[in-house]
C-alpha cells in the first residue's frame, strides 16, 4: 500500500487552512460580519497552523523534521479547537448563564495584556451572538470541525511515521 508523501499532506493542510482563512476574511469584509475575540484567536492559531504547514511543505522534511512539524501543526490545531469549543459552549449556554465580559475595545482599554488574554478566553458579549449559519452550524462549530479534521490529518501523519518504521526490514 502506497502512502502520499509527507510533503503532499503538509501542502494539503496548508491549502485547507488557506481556504478556511480566506472564507473567514470574506465573511468579515464581504458579508460584514465582525469577528469576536475568540474568533480572532482562532484566526491566529489558523495562521500559525498554515505557516507551519507551508514551511514543512517547502522544506520537504525527513523523518525527525516531519515529527516536529507535525507536532507543532497539531499543537496549533489543538489550541484552535479549544478556543472553538469554548465559543460553542458560550453560544449554547442558556441566556444569562454565559459568563461574558465587555467588548474587545473595552478590554483593551482597561486591562493589561495578560488580563486581556485571560478575559478573552472567558469570552465577550460578541462571542455569544450567532450571526451566520450554514447547514444549521454556526461559525465556531465549523471552525471546530476544521480543527478536528486537521488533528485527524496530523494523527494520520504520525501513524504513517510509526507504521513505516515497523514495516521496514531490519538491516544487517
Amino acid at each position: 500500500m502506497s502512502f502520499a508523501p509527507s510533503r503532499s499532506l503538509f501542502f494539503l493542510a496548508f491549502l485547507a487552512g488557506a481556504l478556511t482563512l480566506g472564507a473567514s476574511f470574506y465573511l468579515e469584509f464581504g458579508a460584514s460580519l465582525r469577528p469576536c475575540v475568540l474568533c480572532q484567536m482562532q484566526r491566529v492559531f489558523l495562521a500559525a497552523f498554515m505557516l507551519i504547514n507551508l514551511v514543512a511543505a517547502l522544506h520537504n522534511p525527513k523523518r525527525t523534521a516531519v515529527f516536529l512539524y507535525g507536532l507543532a501543526s497539531m499543537g496549533c490545531a489543538l489550541l484552535g479547537a479549544i478556543t472553538a469549543v469554548r465559543q460553542v459552549l458560550l453560544q449554547n449556554a442558556a441566556p444569562g448563564q454565559a459568563d461574558c465580559l465587555p467588548s474587545l475595545h473595552e478590554i483593551n482599554e482597561n486591562l493589561s495584556l495578560w488580563q486581556a488574554l485571560q478575559s478573552a478566553l472567558k469570552g465577550t458579549v460578541d462571542c455569544v451572538e450567532i450571526n451566520w449559519t450554514l447547514f444549521d452550524l454556526s461559525l465556531p462549530e465549523w471552525s471546530l470541525l476544521f480543527f478536528v479534521g486537521m488533528l485527524m490529518l496530523g494523527t494520520l501523519q504520525f501513524s504513517r511515521l510509526f507504521l513505516t518504521q515497523r514495516l521496514r526490514p531490519a538491516r544487517r
